[in-house]
This record gives C-alpha cells, structure tokens and sequence, in this order.
C-alpha cells in the first residue's frame, strides 16, 4: 500500500512540474508578441519628429490623416469583399441543401390507441370519444307484414304462376 502512495505523490509532483514548465512557456510567448509588437512599430511607425515650427508639425498632421484615410479606405473594401464573399458563402450552402435535399427522419412506431391520439393532439380539454356506434343514429326496423293467404299453400302458388306465364307465351 506504501508503493501506491508513493506513485500517485510522485505523479502528483510530476504534474506540477509540467504545469509549471507550461506556464513558463506561456510567460515566455505572452513577452514575445510583446516585443514582435514594438519591433513591428518601430520599423513601420516611427516617431514623429516634433522639432520645428508650427507650419512643420502642420504638413506631419496633413500626412497622418491622409495616412489614415489611405488604412481606412483599405479596410472598407477589404470588409466589402469579406461580406461578399460571406454571402456567396450562404448562397453556396443554400444550393447544396437544395441539391441534396432535407433528409427526413425515420418515423418510430407508436402503439397508441385513438382516443389517446386525440387527446395528444386536440389537448386534454377536449374529450373525444372513437366509439364510433354510440354516434350512430339508432333505426327501427320496421317488419314487413305479408299477407296470410300468400304464406298459404306453396303448391297453389306454383299453379298460378304457371298460369301466368301461359298467358305471357300465347299472346
């Protein structure tokens, strides 16, 4: 049990050590940008010389406005072109989603009974019953009543058609 100990302190120490090596590091870059940034001014953006008269410090003013004007006319067109290039971006990813097409999702099966559908969709205010015959309307069946005389005798029946159809075959 001693020897576990003794791997996790010792993983432990070993973790402080890289993060302090890390932070070091870290410390190292952050004064780096710090002295790319001051090297980049001074080669670009040197002093201005302030030694002179009034018409001297005038004519350095007129340059570095017109030097702003210059960056900030430069930085408008190269927005412009950014957001042009955006929205060809956009019209791009519209287009491959008309192309391809939407994928619709695979449906699950649900086992849900009809009134339970309904209530989902029509809300719990409205009671739906699916009972379908209890909406029926209800009809009488009325009983034919046929006469006694032709429940009669079956044979009789039979000799008056026949006579019938005699009377239809000789005219």
């Amino acid at each position: 049990m001693s020897e576990k100990k003794m791997t996790s302190s010792r993983r432990h120490h070993l973790k402080s050590l890289v993060l302090q090596v890390a932070a070091n590091w870290l410390e190292k870059e952050k004064q780096e940008t710090i002295q790319a940034k001051e090297a980049y001014m001074a080669e670009h953006c040197p002093a201005p010389d302030m030694n002179g008269d009034q018409a001297a410090l005038m004519e350095v003013c007129k340059k570095l406005h017109a030097a702003i004007d210059k960056i900030d006319e430069e930085r408008y067109d190269i927005e412009a072109k950014v957001q042009k290039a955006e929205k060809e971006i956009e019209d791009l990813k519209i287009k491959v989603v008309d192309l391809v097409g939407v994928k619709k999702p695979a449906l699950k099966k649900v086992r849900m009974s009809a009134d339970a559908m309904l209530k989902a969709l029509l809300g719990s205010k409205h009671t739906v019953n699916m009972d379908l015959r209890a909406n029926l309307k209800q009809v009488k069946k009325e009983t034919k009543e046929e006469p006694t005389e032709a429940v009669g005798d079956w044979r009789k029946n039979i000799e008056d058609k026949a006579d019938r159809k005699k009377m239809f075959e000789s005219s």
